[in-house]
């Protein structure tokens, strides 16, 4: 397990009083870290720049295009809206399903018809707005729109309100114009620029298998140390993953609803379809790594017997995860973490013959149902799984 050198140190630091300069006066461990802490931010800050770059491209390119269509094909020689809805849709729905930018699409559209009526009937003013607000926000309601879409309904009918109320008419005009520009935006999305699937999802994919990796190899640290400390340390990264584990799940559909509209990401299918097949199997081997953490802890500070084979299965199953990591990554099926898997079930059953107390029994168990579940991830049925175990460590607990 990693473990964060500056967070022990500042600790260690806030009990002295803090740290010695090089010209012997003392100074806060805050300060003293204050160049470490910029290059990190600096270091986050490149990184979402990468990871977003794309979106910047999409929105580029898609206003360029609402403006050239809009005054070119459409005819209006200032197409504010049609920019307004492109910008809009690709900003707002950014992570968000290509559904739900179908849906900002016509919330904007929807927003901008009823403030174009509304205020040409009624006339300006504060209760005028307050009426076209709440006309165009229950529209959106009644029409099944999520909250993005009433909100955005409500802010472009303000935009109307207040910006460029119509008075010589209904501009059903700057409807035209923000249906083209949303419609452009949509293109972009799905067809001209669109984001590759197998990169966002590998992206969250990383977090929530490194919280199984880093779990599994600090229990295996405080096995072979014989040491509850890295052990503990591992329960607590694994008890907080629950939230990396909820992202990994939400952006799996999204990535496979990419792959399935865009005929550029159209490859990316059969990856992301491994990505959904093995989401069950990570789950369940996260919440199996807990109860392994928990026993360990309890295994060690009882003072239970710990062979050398028990630490040794434990960290092939964190080698097995990420040999899993990497090879989802790639877009290919993780056999080779097939091997170290059986190898984990084989060193398990050792430790378990050589003789265990009740803890250390249940990490036993609770390898081989790791090591179940990770193989379901190489594209084995449960069945098939259960049987590699069986066969590569033997029936234990038998009745």
């Amino acid at each position: 397990m990693r473990h964060d050198g500056s967070a022990a140190w500042l600790a260690c630091e806030r009990d002295r009083g803090g740290g010695p300069s090089p010209g012997g006066v003392r100074v806060s461990g805050d300060v003293a870290h204050l160049p470490q802490r910029a290059r990190h931010a600096v270091r986050e800050r490149w990184q979402r720049l990468r990871a977003l770059s794309i979106v910047v491209l999409q929105t580029s390119l898609a206003a360029a295009a609402s403006w050239a269509v809009a005054t070119r094909v459409v005819g209006n020689p200032e197409p504010v809206f049609a920019l307004i809805s492109a910008v809009i849709t690709l900003g707002v729905s950014t992570g968000q399903r290509f559904r739900r930018a179908v849906e900002l699409v016509l919330g904007v559209s929807l927003g901008i018809a009823v403030g174009d009526a509304l205020i040409y009937f009624i006339g300006t003013g504060g209760w005028q707005i307050a009426v076209a607000v709440a006309l165009a926000m229950g529209a959106a309601i009644v029409a099944g729109g999520s909250g993005a879409v009433v909100g955005q309904a409500a802010a472009s009918a303000v935009l109307i309100s207040t910006l460029t109320p119509p008075t010589e008419g209904i501009y059903f005009s700057r409807v035209i114009d923000a249906l083209v520009g949303g419609g452009i935006a949509l293109v972009v999305m799905a067809v001209l620029l669109p984001v590759n699937p197998l990169t966002v999802v590998s992206r969250v994919a990383k977090p929530a298998l490194g919280v199984l990796i880093d779990g599994l190899a600090g229990a295996a640290h405080g096995l072979r140390a014989h040491d509850a400390g890295p052990a503990h340390d591992a329960l607590v990264l694994l008890s907080e993953g629950e939230e990396k584990l909820d992202e990994f799940h939400e952006i799996l559909p999204e990535g496979q609803e990419v792959a399935t509209v865009a005929p550029l990401r159209w490859r990316a299918r059969n990856a992301l379809r491994q990505y959904l097949e093995s989401a069950e199997y990570i789950d369940r081997s996260i919440r199996n790594a807990r109860v392994l953490a928990r026993r360990t802890v309890t295994l060690l500070r009882d003072g239970e017997p710990a062979p050398a084979e028990l630490g040794e299965s434990v960290g092939a199953l964190a080698e097995a995860t990420r040999v899993i990591l990497r090879d989802l990554g790639r877009g290919v099926a993780p056999e080779e973490a097939a091997g170290l898997l059986r190898r984990a079930a084989r060193d398990a059953t050792t430790a378990y013959r050589q003789g265990l107390g009740f803890s250390g029994n249940v990490v036993v168990a609770q390898i081989r149902a790791i090591a179940t579940d990770l193989l379901g991830t190489t594209g084995l049925t449960h069945e098939e799984a259960d049987r590699e175990v069986r066969r590569a460590g033997g029936v234990l607990f038998e009745r």
